[in-house]
């Protein structure tokens, strides 16, 4: 597909207008950490869509006579300086996609469905819910992107450019990221949905989000992903990424909750493995990381229930389980888990569905 405008020329704008869009966060269940080039990654990726976890933008855009790319960014009706010079970088970034850019001020309001502070990664929810935005205007007053597919498309292909991981974030249920020979269909330069149904299974599931620090990582991603290319085990990686990938598939297919459990949990410490063994090494997780997840693990093995955990590039944890096991697992959340959360905090989402 060709991202860019066929007549940029063009400009039907009048009038200020505006458009609104929400996107959600996502969690990855297979990992991808390291990249090459213009935000590809160095191997596929699997995520869950959360539903309750989201970004709301809206654009208010009228036509100007000078060029370049004019804006006001409002991050929950406060002027947010640092993060208007990040949407001017990014903005001038993809402006080979939307040439109209050059001829509109726009004003920019951002607001989380969670607190900001909660250490949850937002960046997958605000660049796409940005590229959302943008491709509506398009779709708008240049009468393309009519077809939803071609629509979320260049929406998760305008995210990536962002945020990788908010290439997944435009699709619901689950996406892959990242060219790998199952799906034909797949790309580095934009997630896919899945090329099945999601088993029923999974589709129901709830994702608690345990908030073990809020706080700044020491290491950001953009500079642990920077260390994978001479990473010692980066081949190995790349190699298991893969084959991970193919084995997760399939239990999302048939339902194996056993391998989505093995496989899910192996992606998240691997991760924070490779962060372990970089040079330099690092370490994200905090004493109250490690506890949660041997407390989880004691309690699958004692009750049967088919919970796990995840992690993303923190501490903070993400306990998946099924709606059917949601009393018996939520009450062992506010009793032996919580605790180690910080202010006892955790957030209660959900798998999205398709709208």
């Amino acid at each position: 597909m060709n991202f860019k405008l066929n007549k940029p020329e063009l400009l039907p704008f009048k009038k200020e207008e505006k458009v609104i869009k929400q996107s959600p966060s996502n969690i990855a269940l297979i990992k991808y950490w390291g990249k090459k080039g213009n935000q590809i990654p160095a191997n596929p990726s699997l995520s869950f869509t959360l539903s309750k976890s989201y970004t709301e933008t809206e654009i208010i855009y009228y036509p100007k006579k000078d060029k370049g790319i004019s804006i006001e960014f409002l991050f929950e009706g406060e002027k947010n300086e640092q993060f208007e010079q990040k949407i001017i970088i990014y903005l001038e970034k993809i402006i080979e996609f939307f040439p109209f850019l050059n001829k509109l001020r726009l004003k920019i309001n951002s607001k989380n469905s969670f607190p900001h502070s909660t250490g949850i990664a937002s960046s997958a929810s605000s660049m796409s819910a940005l590229a959302l935005c943008l491709c509506e205007i398009e779709k708008k007053h240049y009468g393309t992107l009519q077809n939803k597919e071609d629509f979320l498309q260049k929406a998760s292909f305008i995210a990536r450019l962002g945020s990788g991981s908010a290439a997944r974030s435009v699709f619901p249920y689950a996406a892959t990221w990242g060219e790998f020979v199952e799906n034909p269909a797949s790309a580095d330069e934009y997630a896919s949905p899945l090329l099945f149904e999601l088993h029923p299974v999974f589709k129901n599931y709830r994702d608690a989000i345990l908030i073990v620090s809020n706080k700044t990582k020491k290491v950001s991603s953009t500079a642990g992903h920077a260390l994978m290319p001479k990473h010692p085990f980066a081949k190995a990686r790349f190699k298991q990424a893969k084959n991970n990938l193919k084995l997760l598939l399939s239990a999302l297919k048939t339902g194996n909750q056993d391998t989505f459990i093995e496989i899910v949990e192996n992606e998240a410490l691997t991760l924070h493995a490779l962060m372990m063994s970089s040079n330099p090494g690092y370490i994200l997780m905090e004493p109250g990381t490690l506890q949660i997840i041997e407390k989880i693990r004691q309690y699958r093995q004692k009750t049967g229930i088919k919970l796990c955990f995840t992690l993303d590039a923190g501490p903070n944890v993400h306990l998946l389980y099924s709606i059917n096991d949601s009393d018996k697992v939520e009450k062992f959340i506010g009793k032996e888990l919580s605790a180690y959360c910080e202010n006892n905090l955790w957030i209660k989402d959900e798998i999205k569905a398709n709208t």
